[in-house]
């Protein structure tokens, strides 16, 4: 499996993730996609998605490139083949205070799966504001967080239902005061799914704000998340004595986009960390122009949310539309074309 491709190519597994079955190879891409064109924008580092229900249409521009040439930075999938990322770096946590300060801290088991601080809930507060003005919160199928107590906190303020009601009979995202945060119950009403992953952890290993608590102490405090897909109760993939190198990293962040395209999901929340987003990332971009690599690449600030168009270039994905629409109905011959004519 390569984690540094100019085609972005890398094992896929089909039709769900295990060790038997990884290396099977499709191509896929990741591309920048903001949320709605502006002309703001130089020419040169614009990109549009185009309003038909059946394709994504990302163009990269420049006015001082011929026709020709700026057609070589433009790609045309079909609508199935795409899926959009909202990749979320959690909120500010005790963990990166502490840090700052003194990285040795991390090693302190007194940060031990650190929560969020008030002005990391602060941060939640302004992101949710700004994906409930933006309509993103109703458009959000599926909710990936990584099964750590500041990504859960900052996942369900963000994308949860708002404030809980007891006379509703929901389970709760997050129960009152989950994790010492002083912070209402958040519903589970008129929100997406929410699943917890393994695969979108931080680095495993040496830094105490990394480890997890067990299923068994989560499940009370967010009882609305999925756990169903992590294997052990205890954390057996944190180790005290040996931190989780970058190249291993970014093999597990492949293998969780690998797994991405085998949700029917299309557009998706992942709810995750700095570490992993920077060293997952990385194996995106080098067939951009270096502005849009830097875009794609750079580091995560805390709360900060990027939306992503994800492209498979294969056959991996659906082969079927939502959208698409046959035509010939009723049946009958097509009437010849212009072109058809012209050629006889």
């Amino acid at each position: 499996m390569t984690t540094s491709a100019s085609a972005a190519t890398i094992g896929y597994p089909f039709p769900s993730y295990s060790p038997t079955n990884i290396n099977t190879t499709l191509n896929f891409t990741i591309s920048p996609f903001p949320s709605h064109y502006t002309n703001t924008i130089p020419n040169k580092h614009r990109y549009r998605r185009c309003s038909s229900s059946s394709f994504v249409f990302t163009l990269l521009a420049s006015s001082s490139l011929s026709d020709m040439d700026a057609v070589k930075g433009q790609g045309l999938y079909p609508l199935h083949r795409c899926k959009t990322i909202h990749l979320v770096r959690h909120a500010q946590g005790f963990h990166n205070v502490a840090g700052e300060k003194d990285h040795s801290a991390y090693m302190s088991p007194e940060l031990f799966d650190a929560a969020l601080t008030p002005l990391g809930w602060q941060q939640v507060d302004n992101l949710r504001k700004h994906v409930h003005s933006l309509g993103l919160s109703k458009r959000i199928e599926l909710v990936v967080v990584s099964p750590l107590l500041r990504t859960m906190q900052t996942a369900v303020g963000v994308f949860g239902g708002g404030g809980f009601d007891d006379g509703i009979n929901v389970a709760p995202l997050m129960t009152e005061h989950a994790g010492k945060s002083g912070r209402p119950a958040i519903s589970s009403l008129n929100a997406p799914p929410f699943m917890a992953m393994e695969l979108c952890r931080e680095h495993l290993g040496v830094h105490w704000c990394d480890k997890r608590r067990s299923v068994t102490e989560y499940k009370p405090l967010f009882p609305a998340i999925d756990f169903s897909l992590i294997e052990t109760d205890e954390d057996t993939l944190w180790t005290l004595d040996v931190r989780e190198a970058n190249e291993a990293l970014a093999e597990r962040g492949q293998k969780f986009l690998n797994w991405l395209w085998t949700r029917e999901e299309s557009e998706i929340a992942i709810v995750t960390h700095s570490g992993f987003l920077i060293h997952t990332l990385s194996a995106f971009g080098d067939d951009c122009q270096p502005l849009v690599k830097e875009e794609i690449c750079k580091p995560f600030n805390n709360c900060e949310l990027r939306s992503m168009v994800f492209v498979d270039r294969s056959m991996v994905a659906s082969s079927s539309s939502k959208t698409n629409f046959p035509g010939k109905i009723p049946d009958g011959t097509d009437a010849p074309s212009e072109d058809a004519i012209e050629k006889k």
